[in-house]
């Protein structure tokens, strides 16, 4: 190696590498910022004007765009190499960029006319340049890339697997790049664009999808899918799945919380004054489809919990934090999963659908409008019921019938194609009393015949959005049954 080109927003580490690169004989070009960090430093290097005879120029916008710069890293040796030598072009063996933070600035809500002087055009060109190259140039866009690239310019070489593992990187990013500036203009009088790009990193390889003939990856560097377990077995498709389903549950709620998901839906949740009392409250819901499933919890587990996670066949258990006493505990169940809960990532939802993609998003500012229609009130425990099983009835598959008391879900019916039936299945599963009970709706009753299955099985209120041509008829049969009931003007389908 005897050229290396630096031009490098992010100026981290930036400086050991030079002196790396000088105490092993290898010549810098750099200029701008990256150049005045090294006069700074007192690093020795060539002005890349100086080198191509070009001044900078437009502020700045023009000062690699040269063949002296792009001849030096596209040129292929062996074959280009009379070429090089007829032009003055040197081999630069070694180029060190990253890109102008488009994505960071882009957030900031800065005017077109400025946000477009952090499109980067020459950082682009230059790596892709020596990207393609790979085969003789050595492409380095990440700081966490210098200690390799150090290591390397010590023994004197890279090898070719490290050259091509860092042009794969650029091509990953590049890509990321320009995704993000299609994505900011295509979205800039539209609520979706109407080209969108998307791009997930960090990809793994599961045994297998949601069945064992299926191939499956997952994808992601933060959220739920950027989650490895502290112990026990790899995550599976079906892990991730109802991981993520507890999760989302769980964080609805202030209180102390336990979330059980089996197959992507709740099968218990509650709540209480400490995490054992909601945990063993939210087992006790449905115990045998408790076995085998997946816990969530948003506080730290100690080990009174874990001794009874550890009392059965749990999956996977999240949280936030594990005491090490909790932890050793848990440690004899070797093959269940414990992960750490992460922050919440707020993004749209994607997902697939035959030759595209459905794209959702959940404003974080959306309201609902509780409004009484019966002619009786509500009493505050039916409210504190209500309230909870809506929470849950957003993180259940429609159709959806939810029955619960001040602390717990009684009986959940999940996934029906009938209403009626989901309220037959959560009655027949409850394993507590349902008298003086609050029940929740995913969506608006359009008969009578759900709330009087209700009522029969003990119910004393009802919530549920509201909206059907029948409303009256509804509304009439609660008066009739003195059941208290509630609109929200907000369905919550799950399909």
């Amino acid at each position: 190696m005897t050229w290396a080109l630096l031009s490098v927003w992010d100026k981290s580490g930036i400086i050991d590498l030079a002196k790396t690169l000088v105490d092993n004989n290898i010549s810098i070009l750099s200029s701008g910022g990256t150049g005045k960090a090294l006069k700074e430093a007192g690093i020795d290097f060539v002005e890349v004007s100086e080198y191509t005879g070009s001044p900078e120029m437009m502020d700045g916008r023009v000062k690699t765009l040269h063949p002296k710069i792009h001849g030096g890293l596209l040129g292929r040796r062996g074959i280009d190499d009379r070429v090089m030598e007829e032009h003055g072009i040197n081999e630069i063996d070694l180029l060190v960029v990253n890109l102008y933070p488009f994505e960071e600035m882009s957030k900031k809500n800065i005017p077109l006319n400025e946000l477009v002087e952090y499109i980067d055009i020459g950082g682009p060109a230059m790596i892709r340049a020596a990207a393609k190259n790979f085969k003789d140039v050595s492409v380095v866009i990440d700081p966490i890339d210098y200690g390799m690239v150090i290591e390397a310019v010590r023994k004197g070489s890279f090898t070719d697997e490290e050259r091509l593992s860092l042009a794969k990187k650029v091509f990953a990013r590049t890509a990321s790049y320009d995704a993000a500036i299609s994505n900011y203009l295509y979205n800039i009088d539209s609520e979706f664009p109407e080209v969108l790009t998307v791009q997930y990193r960090n990809g793994r390889t599961l045994r297998y999808g949601e069945n064992p003939h299926q191939k499956a990856a997952v994808y992601g560097d933060h959220g739920i899918a950027y989650q490895t377990p502290l112990q026990g077995k790899q995550m599976s498709y079906n892990n991730y799945l109802d991981v993520n389903a507890a999760v989302g549950l769980v964080r609805e709620f202030d209180e102390a919380c336990s979330v059980i998901v089996k197959h992507n839906n709740p099968c218990g949740v509650a709540v209480g004054d400490s995490l054992i009392e909601a945990y063993l409250r939210a087992r006790d819901v449905d115990p045998v489809s408790a076995y085998g499933s997946v816990v969530a919890f948003n506080r730290e587990v100690e080990a009174d919990v874990s001794k009874e996670l550890a009392s059965t066949f749990v999956e996977v258990v999240i949280a936030p934090s594990y005491t090490d006493e909790a932890l050793d505990i848990m440690k004899r169940k070797e093959n269940m999963r414990v992960l750490i809960l992460p922050e919440e990532v707020i993004s749209d939802e994607i997902r697939t659908i035959d030759g595209g993609a459905l794209v959702q998003r959940t404003p974080v500012d959306y309201t609902e409008n509780w409004i009484v229609v019966t002619e009786r009130d509500p009493t505050p425990g039916e409210m504190h019921a209500m309230q909870l099983a809506w929470k849950v009835c957003k993180h259940t598959k429609s159709n959806t019938i939810i029955f619960a008391d001040e602390k717990a879900t009684l009986g959940i019916g999940a996934g029906q194609m009938s209403r009626v039936d989901s309220a037959k299945i959560a009655v027949e599963k409850a394993n507590f009393p349902l008298n003086g009970s609050a029940v929740a709706s995913d969506a608006f009753l359009p008969f009578p015949d759900t709330l009087e299955e209700t009522a029969k099985a003990g119910a004393t209120a009802l919530l549920q959005p509201g909206g059907s041509i029948r409303d009256q008829e509804v509304i009439n049969a609660a008066n009739r049954l003195n059941m208290a009931m509630v609109f929200t003007g907000i369905r919550h389908f799950r399909h």
